[in-house]
């Protein structure tokens, strides 16, 4: 979803092409090219990555479609990856009333459920069409869903949640991300579903990146 389209309407219309629905695959066996398939940012961005390991970003919403369908194909591939890779995802916030969701993300990490619950936000809000777009519909839920209303409420206000949302926002904006899903990899390149016209592509892509950063080790 591009950052600057948010109904669902327009966006669906970039997301066509962007998930890889059929016909949609193209080139793949050529080599990605700088400033078509993918970008690289003028100023490296510090990663939480270990020594060693190369950090992949994803940059989400958990309101956009096309995040929504997308996370099981970022699923199997995450399952696939090698030792030496690792996996970061960070909510954008656009607008301001995107943050909500960021801190609802950033609270269920705080609580150790991420793996738990992270799909089942997606579902809750694409299929049965709940929106988790207020604090109070994100606390009413999260109770459905066996949390202590409490804790999670105590969580989500607080100050290392707050911190976590502000530090996505940094990434987001050093990334230079245009719209989501998006990924940065190794705090050197970005792509998406618009450059890589599909973000199987981009996945293929991020292999490739992931290979040349360990060239740089």
């Amino acid at each position: 979803m591009n950052r600057r389209e948010f109904s669902a309407g327009a966006a669906c219309i970039l997301g066509a092409a962007a998930l890889g629905l059929p016909g949609a695959l193209w080139a793949q066996a050529k080599k990605p090219e700088d400033g078509v398939e993918y970008l690289t940012l003028d100023k490296r961005v510090n990663t939480d990555a270990p020594p060693g390991k190369v950090e992949v970003i994803e940059f989400f919403w958990y309101s956009c479609p096309h995040c929504n369908a997308f996370e099981p194909k970022l699923n199997a591939w995450i399952q696939k990856l090698p030792g030496d890779v690792v996996i970061k995802r960070v909510p954008v916030a656009f607008r301001d009333d995107f943050v909500p969701q960021q801190r609802l993300y950033y609270t269920l990490e705080a609580m150790g459920k991420v793996d738990q619950l992270h799909d089942k936000v997606f579902h809750a809000i694409h299929v049965d069409r709940n929106p988790l777009a207020r604090e109070e519909q994100i606390t009413a839920w999260v109770e459905t869903q066996g949390l202590d209303k409490a804790k999670f409420s105590e969580l989500y206000r607080s100050f290392s949640v707050s911190t976590k949302a502000r530090r996505a926002a940094q990434l987001q904006d050093q990334f230079k991300v245009t719209g989501v899903p998006a990924l940065g990899i190794a705090g050197r390149w970005y792509t998406d579903g618009e450059l890589s016209r599909n973000m199987d592509r981009a996945l293929q892509v991020t292999d490739y990146l992931v290979a040349e950063a360990r060239k740089s080790r």
